[in-house]
């Protein structure tokens, strides 16, 4: 047969306009609204086609009926294909996702017949290269392999559509999700403006429908419009409002009774769900289901003989009874009202059961119930005074809040309705729970959200009710306290009732704005001890770190005062410096160009919270505040600057540092010393700033104590005696009390000093304190040990004229007092006085005057002192037995401290010395103080051993003591020889 061959003609046109129409339907597939990967996907096949149909349309083809038949196809789907395309890009967006599953019915089935039609042309063509052969054979595997179907998302949302137009019984809660769902679908947001418009757009194509007779479709498409227009964003309130009370209107004022056919035959009771048997009656599904369950096979009303698998839904009739419900519960909730409002409680009670129950059945109810205006009803009823009208109708309020954008705005905008609700939060635990319930719900509404946070006392209450122990209700106001933290004024307010998690939140996730008001809140709140260890537990140290590290100012500088305010806690401190905090803290204090001052007094407080962190420390993990040399003395050293707060927080740092317990305050100490702490200090005791004063006085005393002699001589002159006298006779700060006379304790016993102290009238102030103190509880003790310390100086006898003035004051009959109450150091420093007092005390002893002329005309003879001999008092000769001092002497060697044993030993001693021998042991045996010097034989202190052994050894060279307390000794001496002798032997190389 012979084959006609053409290279133009009627075919050649025909490609041609195929490869013009493929160029039109890419251009409107890349502007389509829905399906556009679908689009896509036919898309990239026709752009593969055009290339063969290039080649075709060139070279030399056979003209034959196949091949014109393939071409005419092709063109035909591709004209289609992009009529399609041309239409899913101008429908209604809702439209077309509607009818998703019928767009992607068609571009499968024009993929499917190109196939086709392209593999036709290898047949029906002679001359075609193999690569394009080759090509076309590939093409129409891929096209007649192509899987177009609907999106997973798309196939939900029709299967809700169909599911709700099924059952018609769709809340609005299901609408609105369902309208979400499309919005994302389609690509548009799920604002009412926005939605409202898609479907009315959506509506003009069921118009369009209904013109061109395409009535099926219309009637689809008005039921899906039935569904969506139960959501919220589907018509504005005001729309729902005139279509309820259009259709109320015409229902009239009575209830109906039911229609007989509305009943079922075996219940007798208004029928729920109708079905249709195969006799043609109607039951209730659940009873004639029972029915035949229990073996019946016939009619319950005809008798007949069923079909027992045959069921048909009675829609007509179910729609008739629904219909008849929702009349008369549309009537009942229009007349409720009034009841509710009769100020009778049980008629309330009553109505507001009825309310409840209907809001219960359905959405729709609750809809109805908010246009018959309830809502200011219900927020009105929360003040009466009726507990259970109160709890139903908040239970009320919160079923119609439940997913209701509009319920939420009308509770919102009525007067004084979030403060009424609020108040419920504050009553017992039921109507609690019901109140943060419909909080939480109403907190989903931006306007109710920012009104709950600003009622009074309503965070506290959530805070509270938070961790209360109803599991239900803390985790709503949980919930609740989340929802309203969007507020920066609501975080501040739930950390001022000490609920921290969305400050800390905001502070360690928040921009610097928020950072910074959040580090303002924690620097100006007053917060407990608890406050800060739940604060540094929740992770607050970090964040705080990073803004004080950061470059800004303003953000270091509120960073510093929050810090100041947390660190005062020693748990917190001890955590700063373990986590590495002080270091930075320290080197921006040694910075001394910072740029204000107050920043600087900020930092300079925080170290000195530091430093009182370290004193009371577990041993076992040391944390060291100040690490080296340089950080004392580059510490120290800052203390000449003008700022008397960063002055004062420097010192008391040092203070602090020399109080702890540990070898750090030895080391303190030295270094202080090193770097010329006392000259410093001296001058700062002039100070006219009475609290850099009193820091200075008290860091001065912590020093003078282990302070080489030369400094201190060097630097107190005169100048400085007399101030710190005037300190002991003006100031009221008793802790600078005890470090100034803590000070002169410790000076050293120069007779300069000690004749600048008399000048300055030491004396009479260091006997107010004794007298004052002694009388006092504990806190003054410290301040007695210093005075009796410091009056030690002035009871040397080797100047007895500082011991008469200090006699005149008044002292020893004090001091003697405070054998009986003081502390142990305050005693050893009082037996120490008068132990200096008694060595003068033979010299000072007048001697008696021979008598002159006739006895019975001399003046009675004066009473010699029984140890000294001559006449002795308190205040000329300093006398222990005539201050009565040896019993209270005595009664302190039985004390178990050994320095003041070894002090009142001492001054027992003292009327034992030369020629009182005799006198002085009588007067030792008669206050039973022997005994107790024999005991010291056996005690662990070498100095009280020795000098027992010593007064023993004098007394026994007296038969009459050596007789009587010679055999009680005997033990005590022996063991007293083996322990020397075994020593010597250990020492015996």
């Amino acid at each position: 047969m012979v084959v006609d061959v053409f290279t133009s003609g009627p075919t050649t046109t025909v490609i041609s306009q195929i490869i013009d129409t493929i160029g039109e339907f890419l251009y409107y597939a890349s502007d389509v609204l829905v399906k556009k990967e679908s689009f896509k996907e036919l898309a990239a096949y026709m752009e593969r086609i055009v290339p063969i149909l290039k080649e075709l349309r060139k070279e030399k083809v056979s003209d034959s009926e196949t091949f014109n038949r393939a071409v005419e196809v092709m063109n035909g789907e591709i004209k289609n294909a992009k009529l399609l395309a041309q239409e899913c890009s101008k429908k209604s967006k809702v439209y077309l996702l509607m009818n998703c599953r019928s767009i992607v019915k068609r571009l499968e089935d024009h993929t499917k017949e190109l196939s086709k039609a392209l593999g036709l042309l290898p047949l029906a063509t002679v001359g075609l290269s193999a690569g394009i052969i080759e090509e076309i054979e590939k093409l129409c595997d891929n096209m007649q392999e192509a899987g177009f179907k609907a999106a997973v998302a798309e196939e939900e949302i029709l299967e809700k559509i169909e599911s709700g137009i099924r059952e018609n019984n769709v809340n609005r809660s299901y609408a609105n999700n369902l309208l979400i769902l499309i919005a994302e679908a389609v690509g548009i947001t799920n604002e009412r403006s926005t939605v409202k418009m898609e479907l009315e757009e959506f509506k003009k194509e069921i118009e369009n429908a209904r013109v061109k007779k395409e009535l099926a479709e219309a009637m689809q498409m008005d039921q899906i419009i039935a569904l969506l227009e139960r959501a919220d964003a589907a018509s504005s309130p005001r729309e729902r409002e005139l279509k309820y009370f259009a259709k109320r209107q015409s229902l009239g004022n009575q209830i109906l009774e039911p229609l007989q056919s509305f009943y079922c035959p075996i219940t007798k009771e208004v029928m729920v769900d109708p079905v249709e048997t195969s006799s043609g009656q109607t039951f209730e599904r659940s009873a004639i289901e029972k029915w035949f369950a229990e073996g019946n096979t016939l009619c319950p009303l005809t008798m007949i003989s069923l079909d027992t698998s045959i069921f048909r839904p009675n829609k007509t009739l179910k729609q008739s009874i629904e219909e008849w419900k929702d009349r008369n519960t549309m009537i009942t909730i229009a007349t409720v009202k009034e009841k509710i409002q009769s100020g009778d409680d049980d008629e309330a009670l009553h109505g507001l059961r009825t309310i409840q129950d209907l809001c219960e059945q359905k959405d729709q109810h609750k809809e109805w119930v908010i246009l018959e205006n309830y809502i200011p009803v219900l927020i009105q009823i929360l003040g009466s005074r009726n507990r259970d009208i109160r709890n139903h109708a908040l239970a009320i309020l919160c079923m119609l809040a439940k997913d209701n954008e509009e319920a939420k705005e009308r509770i919102a905008t009525v007067d004084n309705a979030i403060e009424s609700i609020v108040h419920s939060l504050g009553r017992r635990i039921g109507e609690r729970k019901l109140a943060v319930a419909l909080l939480l719900e109403l907190s989903k509404y931006d306007l109710a959200r920012e009104h709950i946070g600003k009622v009074q006392g309503c965070i506290l209450l959530l805070v509270t009710m938070s961790s209360g122990d109803d599991n239900q209700a803390a985790r709503d106001a949980t919930e609740l306290l989340e929802n309203l933290s969007c507020s920066d004024q609501n975080v501040i307010q739930m950390a001022k009732a000490n609920y921290f998690k969305h400050l800390l939140q905001r502070l360690s996730t928040g921009p610097d704005d928020v950072k910074m008001i959040m580090a303002r809140t924690l620097a100006e709140m007053e917060l407990t001890d608890h406050n800060k260890e739940a604060l540094f537990d929740g992770g607050v140290l970090a964040p705080l770190l990073h803004l004080f590290l950061h470059n800004d100012l303003q953000l270091k500088t509120v960073a510093v005062k929050a810090l100041r305010n947390l660190s005062s806690l020693k748990k917190n401190g001890l955590e700063m410096i373990r986590q590495g905090a002080a270091r930075p803290l320290l080197d921006l204090l040694f910075h001394r160009s910072l740029p204000t001052s107050s920043l600087w007094g900020d930092v300079a407080a925080i170290t000195m919270q530091l430093a009182t962190s370290t004193i009371s420390q577990d041993a076992k993990t040391p944390v060291l505040l100040l690490e080296s040399d340089d950080d004392v003395f580059n510490l120290f050293g800052l203390i000449s600057v003008t700022q008397p707060d960063v002055q004062q927080n420097i010192i008391r740092t040092f203070y602090t540092l020399c109080q702890s317990q540990s070898h750090s305050a030895s080391y303190i100490r030295t270094k202080l010393n090193e770097c010329s702490a006392i000259p410093e200090l001296v001058r700062l005791c002039e100070n006219e700033n009475l609290n850099l004063r009193a820091s200075a006085v008290k860091l001065f005393s912590c020093l003078v104590e282990s302070c080489d002699e030369a400094i201190i001589l060097e630097n107190v002159d005169q100048k400085c005696i007399n101030t710190l006298l005037q300190i002991l006779k003006s100031s009221s700060d008793e802790e600078e009390l005890l470090s100034a006379l803590g000070i002169i304790c410790y000076l050293p016993e120069n007779n300069q000093i000690t004749e600048w102290l008399l000048d300055a009238g030491a004396l009479p102030v260091i006997y107010k304190h004794i007298q004052e103190g002694r009388d006092r509880d504990l806190q003054r003790s410290n301040l007695v040990e210093n005075a009796t310390g410091a009056l030690c100086r002035f009871t040397v006898p080797t100047n007895s004229e500082w011991q008469k003035s200090a006699a005149e004051t008044g002292i020893i009959t004090v001091l003697v007092q405070l054998l009986e109450s003081g502390t142990s150091l305050t005693k050893q420093r009082v037996a120490q006085s008068l132990a200096q007092f008694s060595r003068s005390s033979v010299r000072l002893s007048r001697p008696i005057a021979n008598r002159k002329g006739l006895c019975c005309f001399s003046a009675p003879a004066e009473i010699s002192c029984g140890v000294h001999g001559g006449i002795c008092t308190v205040k000329s000769s300093f006398c222990l037995l005539e201050a009565e001092a040896v019993g209270p002497l005595t009664r302190t060697l039985g004390e178990s401290d050994p320095g003041v044993c070894e002090a009142s030993l001492d001054a027992l001693l003292t009327l034992i010395e030369g020629e009182r021998l005799q006198s002085g042991s009588k007067v030792l045996a008669e206050a039973n103080a022997i005994p107790l010097i024999i005991r010291f034989l056996g005690s662990s202190s070498p100095g009280l051993q020795e000098k027992s052994l010593h007064a023993l050894e004098r007394i026994f060279r007296q038969v009459e003591f050596k007789q009587k307390y010679g055999a009680s000794a005997q033990m005590p001496l022996v063991d007293l020889t083996q322990r020397e002798q075994t020593a010597s032997l250990g020492a015996t190389p």
